[in-house]
């Protein structure tokens, strides 16, 4: 396992004394991955200016190992505040956004919740550490198999797989309790809509790069209450649905 070397125990080590300084770790002693994602949660996301409250969340973020889900070259910078390339042009999500996203659906034990985006099968496993049933779909074949690799080694059963076009939702397994996207289609998609059972929940960056918003939805009366929470930007939904013609 790579370990990140970082310089914050300068200041607590150095003194001039001559007796042996127990309990100070060397100077260039780096941090475990562990350490790396409570530092992550206690600055990323619990401090100020994110404040993410969710104790749930911010435990399975703090229990997911993220840089295994990263590519080998960029697992030095898997706990940095920004999303990373994880190729065919995708992204694994900046820290902040997949606990802000998990906080706003409110993931409940049991729930069964369809992702549409698996990219890395990152945000598939904080989902399926909450103790959800995931469903996630990806469109890109070498993307999805590498997620399911990685998700099956760590011992996640709850997550299902499947290459797809996501704007179609995953109509054998509906009603959806929640339904997660990770990638920005122009609207929303009504197949997602119809496969989302009553008083479901839905999270979804919808508009054009540079112009959109993530949107908190939930279907009530089959109709959808609808309140925009945090301006975003996402890789587009790719499919022939998902964006407008030209």
């Amino acid at each position: 396992m790579k370990k990140v070397g970082l310089g914050w125990w300068t200041l607590s080590c150095l003194g001039f004394m001559s007796v042996p300084l127990v309990g100070c770790a060397p100077l260039d002693e780096p941090l475990s991955e562990a350490e790396l994602r409570r530092r992550m949660v206690r600055e990323q996301l619990a401090g100020p200016g994110r404040e993410i409250r969710h104790a749930r969340v911010l435990q399975a973020m703090e229990k997911v190992p993220r840089h295994e889900f990263v590519p080998e070259a960029m697992r030095a910078q898997a706990y940095e505040d920004r999303p990373l390339p994880i190729g065919y042009g995708q992204t694994i999500s900046q820290p902040f956004i997949v606990a802000f996203m998990t906080a706003q659906l409110d993931p409940q034990p049991g729930e069964k919740i369809l992702e549409v985006g698996t990219g890395s099968g990152y945000q598939a496993a904080i989902l399926a550490e909450l103790g959800a049933q995931v469903y996630t779909i990806e469109i890109l074949g070498p993307l999805a198999e590498s997620a399911a690799a990685t998700l099956r080694r760590l011992g996640y059963t709850n997550v299902q797989i499947r290459v797809g076009d996501g704007y179609l939702g995953w109509p054998e397994a509906a009603p959806f309790d929640a339904i997660m996207v990770t990638c920005a289609p122009d609207h929303v998609p009504q197949p997602l809509v119809d496969q989302l059972r009553e008083g479901g929940r839905m999270i979804i960056p919808v508009g054009p790069p540079g112009l959109q918003e993530l949107v908190l939805l939930r279907k009530s009366g089959g109709k959808l209450e609808r309140r925009a929470v945090l301006p975003v930007l996402f890789v587009p939904m790719t499919g022939p649905r998902a964006q407008p013609p030209g």
